[in-house]
């Protein structure tokens, strides 16, 4: 049913177990599951819920590997023509995009097509459309971490499923009611949020790195980054002295810091201004230090988080 699937499975198996680390993993499946290659984390987890036993679904991206510094081989990037499918989120990782260029154009789905990305504007953001048509992929200046938003998650699904029916009909009915089952647990989960945050003491969110804008737009917080959407850059001297006057006159609490980021900028803060340093997951990746085992639980866990620094009753 699936000619690219049996196209696989006759690769050698030592290209079957390329890309271990950076260069992700390569998909494979079997003759009766359609074979699927996710570019990072939260899109493999979506994907993962919604195709059940239908689909192997495999990440680009390695465990503890920063999704936007991402590598593939050579041999990874080759083995994306034979999938069914590759689901990324253009403009998100240089690497899998040029990949998908070369290779995978023509069974690709950009989930960014299906919602509304946020337009950086200087310390805020705007709501600004992902696409227009056909014309181009740039997205020029904005924010990519839509899946800390659950109901722009949820949307994502649904394309996902569209296109997993429309790829594999026989078994449109269980992609449907897959659907379903996350659309529960992702509408639960806002709705936690929603409570959880409704009446917190403080409503500005210091972090180390702009990643929290979706979380921020949803549930009426201000995000204050120290450094902006690139996770590795420095801040200035000048960028760290505006923060710290915004901490004093705000009366910030609580500095949050990542897991996959080093929190020496976070702590240099926290002690110049007198607060404390908290962990607030991006769900960018699974590690051994992640507070959870999925997406569901570490938003669970980034919510504690945040109770806690923000000082929500």
């Amino acid at each position: 049913m699936f000619w690219r699937p049996l196209l696989l499975l006759t690769l050698p198996v030592s290209l079957l177990l390329a890309a271990c680390g950076t260069g992700g993993s390569v998909p494979a499946a079997g003759p009766d599951q359609v074979s699927i290659a996710a570019s990072f984390y939260p899109l493999e987890y979506l994907t993962s819920r919604i195709a059940g036993d239908h689909a192997v679904v495999t990440t680009l991206t390695g465990p503890g590997v920063e999704p936007h510094e991402v590598e593939l081989s050579p041999r990874v990037v080759g083995s994306l023509s034979s999938t069914d499918l590759v689901v990324y989120a253009r403009g998100l990782q240089p690497a899998v995009d040029s990949a998908v260029d070369g290779q995978a154009a023509d069974h690709q789905l950009d989930v960014n097509t299906a919602i509304n990305l946020l337009r950086l504007e200087g310390d805020g953001t705007e709501e600004t459309q992902a696409h227009e048509g056909d014309d181009g992929h740039d997205h020029g200046n904005v924010d990519p971490h839509f899946w800390l938003d659950p109901t722009l998650y949820q949307k994502v699904g649904a394309s996902i499923e569209r296109e997993l029916a429309t790829l594999d009909p026989a078994h449109a009915a269980d992609y449907e009611a897959n659907l379903a089952d996350l659309s529960r647990d992702l509408t639960a989960l806002d709705k936690d949020y929603v409570e959880g945050l409704a009446s917190c003491a403080s409503r500005t969110l210091v972090t180390t790195h702009q990643a929290f804008g979706y979380l921020a737009h949803r549930y009426d917080l201000h995000e204050i980054s120290i450094t902006g959407l690139a996770p590795d850059t420095e801040p200035s001297p000048g960028r760290l002295a505006e923060v710290t006057a915004q901490i004093r006159d705000q009366g910030v609490t609580t500095v949050f810091t990542e897991p996959l980021l080093s929190d020496v900028v976070a702590r240099t803060v926290a002690a110049e201004t007198g607060t404390g340093v908290l962990i607030l997951d991006p769900v960018e990746g699974l590690t051994s230090s992640s507070a959870g085992t999925d997406y569901l639980q570490i938003m669970r866990a980034n919510l504690s988080s945040l109770r806690e620094g923000l000082d929500c009753p």
